[in-house]
Formats: structure tokens, C-alpha cells, sequence
């Protein structure tokens, strides 16, 4: 017997198979996503309510009170800057203020203050005209003459050295 050529029988439909598997991949993606995120979710709010219960209701730590702080004007102090060969002397002009963590290190730095004095009179003198240029030449002044303010009143410090008034002429 002859065998009869096998007609090629259709294909089955894959294509709605296919797209029936994708469309079913894509739900537990979802579902996997939104239950990370209610986990999320519903965790943090529990863990809220415990932290309201065990803390009776007050939601609110006790913050520590901070002490305002203390200025000190310092007199004004004008300097010739380093002249590098220039025909004309250039002068700086610095109003100081020094911020003091308490009322208590007023009182101890008044004492050294002669001490504060010269340390900026002698580090000012050595300045050169460039050293104040820009923002950046006003910030490293600033941080040296604050190394320099807590090195002359050591072993307290000051929190900042504050320019009231600055002028090169």
C-alpha cells in the first residue's frame, strides 16, 4: 500500500497561545508588586501605631534645648597687605564678630583677647591683595582666622568667625 502523502496539517494557533501566556506572566508580576508594596506599606504603619502606643501617644522626642549663642565685637583692625611690587600700598579694613557656644567662654577668652589681636594683626599683614580675591579668598580667611582664633584660646573654641565689615583699598 501506498502511502498516502501526509498533507501538511495546519499549524495549531500558537499565536493566541503565546499571548495567553504573556497576558498570564504579566498578573503575578503585578500582584507580586502591589503586595511588596502593601507589605511596605501596612509594616510602616504598624510599626507607627507600636512606636504611638509605646510611647503613650506622644509622638514627639524630647529635643535638647539649644543654648543660644554669644557674640563678642572685636575692634576693628586695619592692615597694610604684603606688597609684591606694586607702587601703592593696599590696606584692608575687617570688622570681626567671634560666635561663642555660651556666656561662660566670654568671660575666659576676655583675658586672651590682647593675644587674639595680634594673631589676626600678623597673619592680616602677611596677606597679599590675590589672597582676598572671590568668595573662596573670603572663605579661607575666614577658616584660617578661626584655626587661629582657637589656637590663641586654646583649649576652648569659638563656633565661627563672623566679617561684619571687610575692605581692601
Amino acid at each position: 500500500m501506498a502511502s498516502k502523502p501526509k498533507s501538511p496539517e495546519p499549524a495549531p494557533e500558537t499565536a493566541p497561545a503565546d499571548e495567553s501566556k504573556k497576558a498570564r506572566r504579566l498578573p503575578p508580576l503585578k500582584t507580586i508588586l502591589f503586595a511588596v508594596i502593601g507589605v511596605a506599606v501596612l509594616g510602616g504603619g504598624g510599626f507607627g501605631a507600636y512606636k504611638f502606643l509605646l510611647s503613650g501617644g506622644d509622638t514627639h522626642e524630647a529635643t535638647p534645648v539649644k543654648k543660644p549663642s554669644v557674640f563678642v565685637d572685636l575692634p576693628e583692625v586695619l592692615v597694610n597687605l604684603s606688597n609684591t611690587g606694586a607702587d601703592r600700598t593696599q590696606y584692608l579694613k575687617v570688622q570681626v564678630v567671634l560666635e561663642l557656644p555660651d556666656q561662660q567662654l566670654m568671660q575666659q577668652i576676655q583675658p586672651v583677647m590682647p593675644r587674639v589681636l595680634d594673631t589676626f594683626q600678623t597673619y592680616l599683614r602677611e596677606l597679599r591683595p590675590t589672597d582676598l580675591d572671590g568668595s573662596s579668598g573670603l572663605y579661607r580667611l575666614k577658616e584660617e582666622l578661626t584655626r587661629r582664633v582657637n589656637a590663641a584660646i586654646a583649649p576652648n573654641k569659638v563656633s565661627a568667625v563672623l566679617f561684619k565689615e571687610i575692605v581692601v583699598q
